[in-house]
């Protein structure tokens, strides 16, 4: 069996240049890559083009990637709680992409599954289909969108085996699984990493032959973005 194994994050992030696209999993600080967005940051990669569903907080997750000013464009569905990323956006110092949800998660999808672009009800008579080819089928309106094209794609994983097979755990399970394979290389970092053979293969939420790279992840930091205690 193939061994997708690297031994470290360096190892794993091997041929990241700047001015490259990258697609990073997670939703708000759910199940982000934290080793990857860490060595990106330390290795001071510029110029690039991130695809997320947001960009975190200001102090963490792709919050560190804005703060150094290494993001070009990001294309990703809100601003969240980034008070850093609101304000590159509205300076213009900050190329954004506003895209709905659904359609960014389908996007992901489609370039996983090879499809060139898919047609969606979301966007249309918005400025989200602004010169945007628009179809009609039974009766309602539809805009073509291209699916992603991407150098990278880092992902966050609970468990995953030598062979690259993923377990997703909770909520983390979110914009991760649709972005495996939907890049031209694939990194995952998980919190476990086990023998192939020791994963179940009914609980096996993607299959390694999406994945070309995984590595054992370390100090996962799990922040909750908004906490909320019940008053004494």
């Amino acid at each position: 069996m193939i061994n997708k194994t690297v031994a470290n994050v360096q190892e794993a992030l091997a041929g990241v240049k700047d001015g490259m696209t990258f697609m990073l999993g997670g939703f708000g600080l759910s199940g982000i890559p934290e080793n990857a967005i860490a060595e990106l940051v330390a290795k001071n990669i510029k110029e690039i083009t991130c695809i997320s569903n947001n960009a975190g907080v200001d102090d963490f997750g792709l919050g560190l990637l804005l703060k150094k000013n290494q993001i070009k464009k990001m294309i990703s569905s809100y601003v969240g709680e980034n008070a850093e990323f609101e304000r590159q956006m509205l300076s213009g110092e900050l190329e954004v992409e506003l895209t709905p949800q659904g359609t960014l998660a389908a996007k992901c999808q489609a370039a996983q599954q090879g499809f060139p672009a898919i047609y969606t009800p979301a966007g249309y008579g918005t400025e989200v289909a602004l010169n945007k080819e628009t179809r009609m089928f039974d009766g309602k309106m539809y805009v073509l969108e291209e699916a992603y094209k991407a150098d990278f794609a880092f992902v966050k994983a609970w468990k995953g085996d030598e062979a690259g097979n993923l377990i997703f755990k909770g909520t983390a399970r979110n914009f991760n699984p649709n972005m495996c394979g939907a890049a031209k290389i694939t990194v995952v970092e998980v919190e476990e990493l086990v023998p192939a053979g020791e994963l179940d293969p009914n609980q096996i939420h993607i299959p390694g032959i999406f994945v070309q790279r995984i590595f054992q992840g370390e100090r996962y930091e799990k922040r909750i973005e908004q906490r909320t205690v019940r008053q004494k």
